[in-house]
């Protein structure tokens, strides 16, 4: 039998871990999670932070159960969310705390980086859609309250790239996160260094960026021996959402895809930015990714209010559960999920009663009530944004892929085809982590090109249909 080539794909979400090796196997990609880790930001000096030491040994502990499974990759990778970041000293220490994108230190730092460049042009030179957690914002909050940080910075990393950076030593910044700093021209696509001086950041903290499928280097002496093997780290699209992206099997052909969890990303890929004007006030962003392409898509809330809903209903459901429940309710109403009184509420029923009452609609009380009120909002954004697209593309787009853990949502799947009248597509649900591989497996030479990737994930996994049923 022939010796099988592991590839291991680390991907750290905002509220969970996971080490998925994959290999090549009858011409399938075949996967298999040999670890995984809770995660969430943790508060430290009144701050919400991310505890990245514990993250580290969480990295370390999957790879040392590759070894004890006796499945050593021959390469690594890991992904983790976007706009956060580490700024390391001389001597490579972290400066302060690592602050996660949900903080609120970031309140007004919108006013404060808008009085040095116009949001009018600001979006025209990066093509990035606001959001008040973007790294442009989130240094603005560091310049004001610890100027003191970026005075003794001499290196800016976002987080995979520190990780990356423990593992082999080598200091980089990966495109496809990069872009999400707000910080990126799209013409370029390196830093906006005449931009980053205005914002009075240091210019020569920031790396050099480097393209996911670079080879950064092997594993650092201390980490070969405490893990027990050596393989090559190989650069994922970094941003998990880069990565999802990557492994939507249908995206060679003329259809929108929506990455699904605790952000809903809906969008479609393209090869040139769109900054225009027009673009900008329909808050549609141009992330960078794999071989130059665009991901022109829209952030959107996403299944972030169910988990909240689940974490605090006191009687305990699983997703599933609480799926099915919303199925069978009835109520009619509707919230806007775009509202920014759900992106960090101290309580999700509150919010989505008191929207209610707001605007004279039913008020959901049960579990169920209050479940299918957030999928139909959800399922409606869902159909307004791929209206906002066609419009914004001047294409039609007939399908929607959706990947991730939203794709399990089968109540919503059906849901977003009736509202929106479009075939959906489910699946693959690991599809961040198969993103990240495939960069690597790509990158030796498992697969020509980016299609005949593609074309092997859609041959690998279970894809659901959904077609709109009659009203």
């Amino acid at each position: 039998m022939a010796q099988k080539t592991y590839y291991l794909a680390v991907d750290i979400g905002a509220s969970s871990g996971r080490h998925i090796l994959g290999h090549l196997e009858n011409g399938r990609l075949v996967t298999e999670e040999i670890h995984r880790f809770p995660n969430g930001l943790e508060k430290k000096d009144g701050e919400a932070c991310w505890d990245l030491e514990r993250l580290f040994r969480e990295i370390k502990t999957g790879m040392k159960k590759c070894r004890d499974a006796g499945k050593i990759p021959v390469s690594m990778g890991i992904d983790t969310w976007a706009v956060d970041f580490v700024l390391l000293d001389g001597e490579n220490r972290i400066l302060g705390n690592t602050v996660g994108y949900r903080d609120g230190r970031t309140e007004g730092m919108d006013r404060e980086v808008c009085s040095v460049i116009p949001k009018e042009d600001l979006y025209r030179r990066t093509g990035i859609q606001k959001q008040i957690f973007n790294t442009i914002y989130q240094l603005m909050a560091v310049k004001r309250k610890h100027p003191e940080y970026l005075e003794q910075a001499k290196t800016f990393l976002m987080i995979p790239d520190y990780f990356h950076f423990l593992l082999t030593g080598k200091q980089a910044v990966e495109y496809t996160n990069a872009t999400t700093t707000q910080l990126v021209s799209p013409e370029s696509r390196g830093w906006d260094r005449e931009l980053i001086g205005r914002l009075g950041y240091p210019v020569g903290m920031f790396p050099e960026i480097l393209q996911p499928g670079t080879v950064l280097g092997r594993l650092a002496d201390d980490i070969r021996e405490e893990v027990g093997f050596d393989c090559e780290v190989v650069l994922p699209a970094t941003h998990d959402t880069g990565s999802a992206v990557l492994a939507v099997p249908s995206l060679e052909e003329r259809t929108m895809y929506l990455s699904s969890g605790t952000w809903s990303l809906m969008g479609v890929e393209r090869r040139k930015a769109d900054c225009s004007e027009e673009s900008r006030r329909k808050n549609f962003t141009n992330e960078g990714g794999y071989e130059y392409r665009f991901r022109y898509l829209k952030n959107i809330m996403g299944l972030w209010m169910v988990q909240c809903l689940k974490r605090e209903w006191p009687e305990k459901y699983s997703f599933g559960e609480i799926c099915a429940k919303a199925e069978q309710a009835g109520i009619p109403s509707v919230v806007n999920c775009e509202d920014e009184r759900f992106l960090a509420p101290e309580s999700i029923i509150r919010e989505v009663q008191e929207a209610c009452r707001e605007s004279g609609q039913q008020v959901p009380q049960t579990l169920a009530e209050l479940a299918r009120v957030i999928y139909r909002s959800l399922a409606l954004c869902y159909r307004d944004t791929a209206r906002e697209i066609e419009a914004l593309t001047g294409n039609i787009y007939r399908t929607l892929h959706i990947v991730g853990g939203g794709a399990n949502a089968e109540f919503l799947n059906q849901l977003t085809a009736d509202v929106s009248g479009r075939t959906v597509f489910a699946g693959p649900t690991e599809a961040t982590a198969i993103g990240n591989l495939m960069v690597q497996m790509l990158q030796k030479k498992e697969w020509e090109n980016l299609a005949q990737a593609r074309q092997c994930v859609f041959d690998s996994f279970e894809i659901r249909r959904y077609d709109p049923r009659s009203k």
